[in-house]
């Protein structure tokens, strides 16, 4: 779908919500202008290996199976010795009592081992409703800015909420909208992007609709190549690779129906080319057997992102 059709096919959602002034003035806004040839920096998310960290969302577990438990700095251990260029380390497997040293002390660890710390991610929800869940909501996303700035990373994964919460009510995309306005000009300041994530069976239209409802130039799409539950993904990814500031691959997709079939890496590949993307690729596996199937995986990813 080209934006400008796009932009004719949302004209009623807008109107539904122009009673905002906050919204009432914003315009189209276009895409991130880049020059140079395509680049792209191989990473691996903390997520891949989720089963085996020694902490998840402040409480301590055991690893899964027989598979090492990790910790932060193992993580970054397993990437550098697997070749990756880079490592985002999700917020949920972070120590509960970790502190601003903490954060410091991984960022050196990571630079000694010379690993680029493409960005952290967070949970957040700014579809809640308004009112003290989504104040705390705010809150806490910008104290993970905070602890980002820490880290010295570039980049932090939001999510803005579901497709159901945004298209059930049309207030739930103006608060998440004003929402996330107020957390981008605070990471601004901080200069650190956030990226949007097509999270929550949002459509490749919602996440246009709200790149236009945040002209802000440190926010874009935290484009995640399993995303799109659509008969076509990849008209999808598209759609929305012109806004994207980070992208993270997964080795399968998943149809309406709930099938989930192999991605296909080199049509990504040609996606991100087309669109001249430069920037951080992060392979974030989710299926079985992490420890053997991820490095075989970044083969595969690297070989298609080369041709």
């Amino acid at each position: 779908m080209q934006r400008r059709h796009f932009l004719q096919l949302s004209a009623a959602t807008i109107a539904s919500v122009t009673s905002s002034s906050s919204l009432s003035t914003a315009s189209a806004r276009e895409p991130i202008a880049r020059s140079g040839p395509p680049r792209f920096h191989l990473g691996l998310a903390a997520y891949s290996l989720r089963q085996y960290f020694s902490y998840q969302k402040g409480k301590a577990k055991k690893p899964a199976d027989d598979g090492p438990a990790l910790d932060m700095p193992g993580f970054f251990d397993y990437c550098a010795r697997n070749g990756f260029d880079a490592a985002e380390p999700t917020s949920y497997f972070f120590k509960p009592d970790a502190d601003d040293n903490y954060y410091r002390e991984l960022k050196r660890d990571a630079y000694l081992k010379g690993l680029v710390l493409s960005g952290t991610a967070i949970g957040n929800n700014f579809t809640v409703g308004k009112g003290p869940k989504l104040d705390e909501q705010v809150a806490e996303a910008k104290a993970w800015i905070d602890r980002a700035s820490i880290l010295g990373v570039p980049h932090i994964r939001f999510f803005a909420g579901t497709a159901s919460q945004l298209a059930g009510d049309p207030r739930r995309l103006v608060e998440a909208s004003d929402a996330l306005r107020e957390c981008a000009d605070y990471a601004a300041s901080k200069g650190i992007f956030i990226g949007v994530e097509n999270h929550g069976k949002l459509t490749a239209e919602q996440m246009l609709e709200i790149m236009d409802k945040i002209d802000n130039p440190w926010v874009g799409i935290n484009l995640d190549t399993g995303n799109f539950i659509s008969d076509d993904p990849y008209q999808d990814l598209q759609q929305c690779v012109d806004y994207a500031v980070n992208v993270q691959v997964k080795v399968n997709m998943k149809s309406p129906d709930g099938k989930h079939y192999p991605a296909d890496f080199g049509r990504i590949a040609k996606i991100l080319r087309e669109a001249n993307y430069q920037g951080f690729v992060i392979l974030e596996y989710e299926d079985s057997e992490p420890y053997k199937q991820i490095p075989q995986t970044l083969e595969a990813l690297r070989r298609a992102l080369a041709a």
